[in-house]
């Protein structure tokens, strides 16, 4: 990691990436939820949120949605691809690769996640018309928050989550699996990681509606947990623990609203 910070001083390709995540970062900060609402919400409850939901569903307008998730996929998911990134850069300075094919396999990853932002971001609108969703994106549901937690617990545990983590986990042998001199190549092999990227993360993305899609506290601690999953030396203290923990809190959560 020393060593990739130091060359990502020299290498412009490097600092735009960083900067990227940094705008990410900086526009959520932006967008996040007025204090002032927040702690009326503290004080009143669900109710209030089911109650301005109602009254003020413009709060929860589409191209708002979509432009919060696109900066959350941006900022959460980037810094979980670095790996991969560093592994086609030292593939590139050995004449293998190209700076163009480093963006065009940033490109690739990304657009999976925007592609997911675009689904993410219609279903927090249509939760938040039902009242099931607040406009800071929490859920308003024990019902659906017991869901998401034990949907993204028993995901931890499945051969799917197994089958592209291992992947993800192992960049310079999916290069070297599926490496070509074609035309696009970068964009393509971009394309694939990013679907197993999804294949990996979409449950977890999907506990923004419990944590709150404008929590940044719950962004920052997702993130780290994300990365830490695709480092071979911390998986498997990371998985599956995480995967009970969920399942205990849904069971939780079912159980005080007798599920």
């Amino acid at each position: 990691m020393l060593a990739l910070a130091r060359r990502s001083l020299r290498d412009w390709h490097w600092l735009l990436f960083y900067g990227t995540v940094l705008a990410a970062w900086t526009g959520l900060y932006m967008m996040r939820a007025p204090a002032d609402l927040l702690q009326s919400a503290g004080y009143f409850g669900a109710e209030f949120w089911a109650e301005l939901c109602r009254v003020e569903p413009g709060m929860a307008s589409y191209p708002t949605a979509f432009v919060m998730w696109a900066l959350m996929t941006a900022a959460m998911m980037a810094p979980t691809f670095v790996p991969a990134l560093a592994v086609y850069d030292d593939l590139a300075g050995a004449g293998a690769g190209s700076r163009r094919g480093f963006a065009e396999l940033l490109g690739g990853y990304i657009s999976i996640w925007l592609g997911f932002a675009v689904l993410a971001a219609l279903a927090q609108v249509l939760l938040a018309e039902i009242a099931m969703l607040s406009p800071v994106g929490q859920s308003l549901s024990p019902w659906l928050t017991a869901g998401l937690l034990l949907t993204a617990g028993g995901y931890q545990f499945s051969s799917l989550k197994e089958a592209c983590l291992s992947q993800c986990m192992a960049p310079f042998a999916f290069f070297m699996r599926h490496w070509s001199d074609a035309p696009g190549t970068a964009a393509r092999l971009g394309l694939r990681l990013g679907a197993l990227c999804l294949g990996c993360c979409w449950a977890l993305m999907l506990l923004a509606f419990v944590g709150g899609t404008m929590n940044l506290a719950w962004m920052g601690a997702a993130t780290l947990l994300m990365v830490l999953e695709k480092l071979p030396q911390v998986s498997r203290f990371v998985v599956r623990p995480l995967g009970a923990i969920l399942i205990v809190a849904g069971l939780i959560v079912a159980a005080g609203v007798g599920l």
